[in-house]
This record gives structure tokens, C-alpha cells and sequence, in this order.
């Protein structure tokens, strides 16, 4: 079937939908099946795409150790076979599976996917509760330099001074007192 009116042939396509084939002006191609589909039937389940999985990843959970193992392009029996497979290698190990917690200290937070945060200072992972340097003692944060800071060394200079001029001309002697400006007095 071609779409189009008769001025213009090319125009539009009529949907593969075996109940549908309505004519659409932006048709929608299906990325599994390649087939062109009105906006009703553009998702995989509403035209039950054989190919749903195209370009997609599955994976699996194993149950004994947590480790995710990937199943993409298997199913039923060929999933069962590759995790029963895993379990009997010796990545499987229940005991050694330890799942990784918040470093910081009294924190007993399993951190998941969804739930943990890598500091930007520091680089370690914590859980989103101790998120900011300041919540985990962050090492940048704690780490300050020996000698005096910068403001304790302005605060020293500006003492320092004693209303001496700043100026180059001057030579550091003190400054004469500031001339007052006469007020007009009115008649």
C-alpha cells in the first residue's frame, strides 16, 4: 500500500497493523521489526514486536552471591542452564560475597546503585546521608595548611600599620591629619 493523496503521492504511510493500516502523516519505524506504524501501534507491546529485545542487555541476579551475571538473547530453559552454571564455578562463593557498606565511622548503610555518592574531594564512596565533606571527614577538608592563614596574616599587616600612608611617596611616614573643608555661612 502507498500513502499520499493524489497531488502528492509520497506523502504519509499507511500503518502494518494488520487491524489498522490507517494512513499517517509522521509514521513511526519500528527499530526491531523495521515495519511503519501509526502512533497507536508505534511501541513493541501494542504491535507485539517479535523483536522487543533489539539492542537491549539482560542480566541476572544470582541469588547465592549477588553477582550480576548477563543473559542477553537468552530465555526460559537457556537462562536457567547459565545461572545453574555459575553456581557450580568458583566465581559463586556465597562467603567470600561481602556487600560493600558507608566507610564512615558508626554508619552501618549497605551501599547500592541508587543509594551511594563518589566525594568529589576525596574520591570515595559513601552513602548519600554522609554525601558532603564535611558529613564523612573528608581529607581535603581536614588537611590546613602549617603556617598561618591568610586572614590572620592580613589582620597582622593591617595592625601593623598605626595609620602610617600607604603610598609610595610618602615612605611610610604618618599621614597628615585630613583637611576639613571650610562650610559656607549664609548671610
Amino acid at each position: 500500500m502507498s500513502g499520499g493523496t493524489e497531488e502528492y503521492p509520497d506523502l504519509g504511510r499507511h500503518c502494518e497493523h494488520p487491524d489498522c493500516h490507517q494512513l499517517d502523516f509522521l509514521p513511526f519505524t519500528c527499530n526491531g521489526c523495521q515495519q511503519v506504524f501509526c502512533l497507536e501501534h508505534r511501541t513493541y507491546k501494542s504491535h507485539q514486536c517479535p523483536k522487543s529485545d533489539h539492542g537491549s542487555r539482560k542480566v541476572s541476579l544470582c541469588e547465592r552471591c549477588s553477582l550480576a551475571i548477563e543473559t542477553t538473547g537468552k530465555y526460559g530453559e537457556d537462562e536457567k542452564k547459565i545461572m545453574r552454571e555459575h553456581e557450580k564455578s568458583k566465581d559463586c562463593d556465597p562467603a567470600k560475597y561481602k556487600p560493600p557498606r558507608c566507610p564512615v565511622r558508626r554508619c552501618k548503610e549497605i551501599l547500592t546503585f541508587s543509594n551511594n555518592a563518589t566525594c568529589k574531594s576525596c574520591q570515595i564512596k559513601v552513602c548519600l546521608n554522609h554525601r558532603f565533606p564535611a558529613d564523612h571527614a573528608c581529607e581535603r577538608l581536614n588537611m590546613r595548611p602549617n603556617g598561618p592563614s591568610v586572614k590572620s596574616k592580613l589582620v597582622d599587616a593591617l595592625s601593623q600599620r598605626k595609620g602610617t600612608d600607604c603610598s609610595k611617596d610618602n615612605g611610610g611616614k604618618q599621614s597628615p591629619p585630613p583637611k576639613t573643608l571650610r562650610s559656607v555661612e549664609a548671610f
